[in-house]
């Protein structure tokens, strides 16, 4: 499904030249005062003010984003079962996730908005249902055919959604990868791989090399990537996942600041600049955008300096 600004789709559009993703979203939903100290995270919204999550992927429509990442990152059947909700309601509020950005992107058209327009549905790690730092860390102590399995079913829910692409984000692990890939497989849509990383390795401590290849020969993956690492980490890493899979690059990093897990603060400052962004499009990168407190403005830079470059 496509705006109606565009009848092209996502991945016939990343053969045109670079699409700008959002930014953050728990970022935009704090600084409109929304407290999101809360194990579901961004999630809560859903079911508490959705209106809330609709105005917060307007704002980065209105910034100059292509692509709205949905709010569906924490949200997960286990994570909502301990809420209480069951497993319809949680069904229920992953499918809003992705109508949600369809509705900002619907009035973004409306305000005159005529950029193609996109969503990405989410689906973050098994850390993230954790909501511990795990994320940050991988090494679950789980199979890789655990994680499939943890995987699939809301894989499933988002793809009837109807979105343009599977968003799978901020992956620690190689081995949560292959979970994913696995996952992905016939649910008739495309999806992009992100990982979170350190240097030049996944968060878990594996290659980058090793890690980036698991996709290459993937067919529903139309992208590879790093998302949710710091700025500097992004560019061997674009570099590495064009060589590697000769696929487009997926690319969000956050604003260089430090999150502690323990305190669930951030600490540090900014190191996104967004003329970085020109460079890693020479390097392969395609879909480019940020992610944890990156908010509207710099949004707006990096789609400034890619028209620029």
């Amino acid at each position: 499904m496509t705006s109606a600004a565009t009848s092209r789709t996502l991945p016939e559009a990343l053969a045109t030249g670079p699409i700008v993703l959002d930014g953050g979203l728990s970022n935009q939903l704090e600084s409109a005062g929304h407290d999101l100290s809360d194990e579901l995270w961004s999630a809560r919204l859903l079911a508490e003010r959705p209106e809330a999550i609709a105005q917060a992927h307007l704002a980065y429509f209105e910034a100059g984003a292509n692509v709205a990442i949905t709010s569906s990152y924490q949200a997960t059947f286990e994570g909502f079962a301990k809420r209480g909700l069951s497993r319809e309601r949680a069904a229920e509020l992953l499918g809003l996730s992705v109508e949600l950005a369809r509705e900002a992107a619907r009035r973004a058209t409306a305000e005159g908005v005529r950029r193609p327009l996109w969503v990405a549905a989410s689906a973050g790690p098994y850390g993230a249902m954790l909501a511990d730092g795990s994320e940050y860390r991988g090494r679950y102590g789980l199979s890789v055919a655990e994680l499939e399995r943890f995987h699939r079913p809301r894989l499933e829910v988002l793809a009837a959604a109807s979105p343009d692409v599977l968003a799978l984000e901020t992956v620690p692990d190689a081995d949560e990868a292959r979970a994913l890939l696995r996952a992905v497989r016939g649910l008739g849509v495309p999806a992009w791989l992100s990982y979170s990383v350190a240097g030049d390795r996944t968060r878990a401590g594996q290659p980058l090399e090793e890690a980036f290849a698991l996709a290459a020969d993937a067919d529903e993956v139309i992208a590879v990537g790093v998302n949710c690492c710091a700025p500097d980490d992004v560019d061997a890493a674009v570099e590495t996942a064009a060589r590697v899979t000769g696929k487009p690059v997926v690319v969000y990093p956050n604003s260089g600041e430090s999150w502690d897990a323990e305190a669930r603060a951030w600490s540090g400052r900014s190191t996104f600049a967004a003329e970085q962004v020109v460079g890693w499009q020479r390097a392969g990168a395609r879909l480019i955008g940020g992610c944890c407190r990156v908010g509207p403005e710099a949004i707006a830079g990096i789609s400034g300096a890619l028209k620029a470059g």
